[in-house]
């Protein structure tokens, strides 16, 4: 590990270690460096998380057990997440996607916790971010119907003397939808 002591005297000013770019290059945890392999396999894995060691491997120049070596690497630092299975809301009756800016009275921690623990916890929502700007959160929601929709609203907003107010889109056609990173 050629960055060694640079990882040293970085940690020794930041106080913990620095886990994202030294010197143009992706770092893991313990300061290994990304390489271009690296990269390859992310990009494979992030577009179908069962393809095995082999097809891997011949996708990026590489034996399997180093594939194998190298995801498990990845996983064990944080890079690779979660593998997951996308579903398809269509076929499970959850055809309609809104998005929802959210704006709060007040933001002290309290408050703003207590809204994200609810959000959480909400099974018709996909995803949420806090925001700057006007929102405070946007809201990605995944429902059967409008009905539903009107029952999450009544449940965490209208009943919520946090929130100021909220506007509402519904989503006319999913153009485009991803979790990719690379």
């Amino acid at each position: 590990m050629q960055f060694t002591k640079s990882a040293g005297i970085l940690e020794l000013l930041f106080g913990e270690k620095v886990t994202n770019f030294v010197a143009g290059r992706y770092v893991l945890d313990d300061f290994q460096i990304m390489d271009d392999k690296d990269l390859q396999i992310l990009s494979l894995v992030q577009g179908n998380a069962r393809l095995t060691a082999d097809t891997i491997s011949q996708e990026v120049g590489l034996s399997p057990p180093a594939v194998q070596k190298r995801l498990k690497k990845l996983r064990e630092t944080g890079v690779i997440e979660k593998e997951i299975a996308v579903l398809s809301p269509a076929k499970l009756g959850r055809e309609m996607t809104i998005i929802v800016e959210v704006i709060l009275e007040r933001e002290n921690r309290a408050h703003l916790d207590s809204f994200k623990r609810r959000m959480r916890s909400a099974p018709c929502v996909q995803q949420c971010y806090y925001t700057t700007g006007e929102a405070d959160f946007m809201l990605i929601l995944v429902v059967s119907d409008i009905k539903e929709y009107e029952v999450f609203t009544q449940a965490h907003f209208f009943d919520e003397t946090n929130i100021s107010r909220f506007k509402t889109s519904i989503v006319m056609d999913r153009v485009k939808t991803s979790l990719d990173v690379l």
